[in-house]
């Protein structure tokens, strides 16, 4: 439920409202506008019978939200939410951002080279798995802490922020020491526990779709995040599984409008994960960003064919710079530079 007060209500009449809210039992979330000000009500699990509160001072009217993401979305809170990674701004009105970087760290040689040219291209953030969940437990899993260590390097050495993965509660707290921007990978999605940690870390996160979830059930995992405080989230497309298998996964382009239209979080898009093919990479980040995405992911290493992870979807450097060139074609055109 969403409470919605006058122009001209006073900061008396709206902490009448929170009492009111407190004492039927639930949380109200105020919501600070430049017009006026909302207060959501959070913790009702079916319908609220508002008329003790359309009889305060300063209550406009009550609009019943019956989806299970509240905090993220439009109608608790209609401005766009802009999130700040060390300096990059991801959002509406920004500039569209490149993150990019292999699959996994592999050696310190591998890492600091990737990160050294992405930069020299113009990419915004690295992005490098330290911990990689693998379909196949007998396949390289990562190198945990030391990669760790060696993105941190890698990002000190190039000026860029981080951008890896975290796979489980324990490791939320180790891993923010390191990355600018916290990872929540498609097999953990729904995995509350880690979700609900890194909402009280405090540092921004990058969720990503789960394989084969609704855009309803991928809101409402970011809403978990939101609901332990933190308002710092990017929603990642990265493909989902259908019957096709042409393509590693199927990319679902339409959710960079619905989204925006639905939440005020900036959303992303991964062509990498969602083609699995490295020629189909390229267009796809062009038409991620033609649909109205923040930004895209992309995966690059110095020799994909020997690429201890997904090295048939990473760009060589050649192709990399290539696309880099192509996007700046593209956002002068759509109007950002």
């Amino acid at each position: 439920m969403l409470i919605v007060m006058n122009h001209n209500a006073t900061q008396a009449d709206v902490e009448a409202v929170n009492r009111t809210v407190k004492e039927m039992g639930y949380t109200a979330a105020p919501i600070p506008g430049s017009e006026r000000t909302a207060i959501g009500v959070l913790g009702n699990h079916g319908y609220v019978d508002d008329t003790t509160i359309l009889e305060l001072p300063g209550v406009q009217r009550v609009i019943h939200v019956s989806k299970p993401y509240k905090l993220v979305s439009r109608d608790f809170h209609p401005e766009d939410t802009i999130v700040d990674v060390s300096g990059v701004r991801v959002g509406q009105g920004c500039r569209p951002v490149m993150v990019a970087g292999p699959c996994a760290v592999e050696s310190e040689e591998q890492i600091i080279k990737t990160a050294l040219f992405v930069k020299k291209m113009g990419a915004d953030m690295l992005r490098g798995g330290a911990f990689k969940p693998r379909t196949g437990p007998h396949t390289f899993q990562g190198l945990r802490g030391e990669g760790l260590k060696l993105l941190a390097r890698a990002g000190k050495e190039s000026g860029l922020p981080i951008v890896t993965e975290v796979m489980s509660p324990d490791n939320v707290g180790l891993v923010a020491e390191y990355a600018d921007l916290l990872q929540i990978g498609a097999r953990n999605m729904q995995n509350f526990d880690l979700l609900r940690e890194v909402g009280r870390i405090r540092k921004p996160v990058l969720l990503k779709r789960g394989m084969s979830a609704t855009i309803e059930e991928f809101l409402a995992a970011a809403e978990y995040i939101l609901a332990e405080g933190n308002e710092q989230v990017i929603l990642c497309e990265r493909g989902i599984r259908t019957y096709e298998t042409a393509t590693r996964n199927t990319l679902d382009l339409a959710v960079a409008p619905l989204i925006k239209e639905l939440s005020h979080l900036p959303v992303m898009v991964d062509p990498s994960h969602a083609t699995g093919k490295r020629s189909l990479v390229p267009p796809m980040a062009l038409a991620a960003l033609v649909a109205g995405s923040h930004g895209v992911l992309v995966e690059v290493h110095p020799e994909p064919e020997k690429a201890l992870s997904d090295g048939p979807q990473s760009l060589t450097f050649p192709g990399f710079e290539q696309l880099m060139e192509e996007m700046r074609r593209l956002v002068a055109f759509l109007g950002y530079e």
